[in-house]
């Protein structure tokens, strides 16, 4: 299918994982891809791959992300869609017992100020075209309590779900939808590393999925092709859940 064909598509968090899947899949679609990562060597080599553009930043810094939008629009003169899925999840993050205030902040400035960003420095644009699709990237783990917690990242994506509705609801009659991508576990490097160092948490949280298994990439990356097509175009300031059934199980099959 060729439901994106010619538009321009930047996507953070691009070099790997969700973002990577999410490239190669709107890319497929006839999107122009630009990947936007910190790490120079997994953009490049992501929008290589894709025949799209690539541009370093550090998305939590202002004048970065500022910067993203204005050289993308230079180059294609249109900013149609924007994911913003760049986000960070480091041990360091645990209990609100044991986690330090350095610790929170980074990962809220990473997680949610850097959707706050992407998303001021792109409606503009957005507004001036008349349309526009964003996606950013919330987790399952914004509706549900764990006892092996992630407290700042919990409340990051907490706070991504609240500014996703309300921007949908300001700039609908702009002709911009803003949802947010709830997913569950992911098969990403970042789950693995995270997963590698205490696999009882592991399998605590294994266990409570229906389906048996952890999502992946390219499964999360479906669901981000729909929501920035014109498939889903009354989809606004709305959350899509894709955790397989994660957050609905009481329990689950032996």
């Amino acid at each position: 299918m060729q439901r994106l064909k010619d538009r321009v598509a930047v996507i953070t968090g691009a070099g790997s994982g969700i973002g990577l899947a999410s490239a190669r899949r709107l890319a497929a679609e006839g999107a122009r891809v630009v990947a936007v990562d910190l790490d120079e060597t997994a953009g490049k080599a992501a929008a290589h791959e894709v025949g799209g553009l690539f541009l370093r930043a550090d998305v939590a810094v202002e004048d970065e992300v500022r910067g993203v939008y204005e050289e993308v629009h230079a180059h294609y003169g249109s900013v149609d869609i924007a994911f913003n899925n760049a986000g960070i999840s480091p041990p360091e993050d645990d209990s609100i017992l044991t986690t330090d205030l350095e610790a929170w902040r980074r990962v809220q400035e990473v997680n949610l100020t850097s959707v706050f960003l992407c998303c001021k420095y792109v409606i503009p644009h957005m507004r001036r075209q008349g349309r526009g699709a964003i996606v950013n990237t919330a987790s399952f783990v914004a509706r549900m309590g764990a006892a092996t917690s992630q407290i700042s990242y919990t409340a990051s994506k907490g706070g991504v779900l609240a500014m996703t509705r309300e921007l949908g609801v300001q700039f609908a009659r702009d002709g911009i939808r803003v949802n947010a991508l709830s997913p569950g576990p992911v098969n990403t490097p970042l789950l693995r590393e995270l997963f590698a160092k205490d696999p009882e948490r592991a399998a605590r949280r294994l266990v409570h999925i229906p389906a048996g298994r952890f999502a992946e990439p390219e499964e999360i990356a479906a669901a981000v092709a729909f929501l920035v097509s014109d498939d889903s175009s009354f989809v606004n300031a709305s959350e899509f859940l894709v955790d397989g059934g994660l957050s609905a199980a009481y329990v689950t099959p032996n």
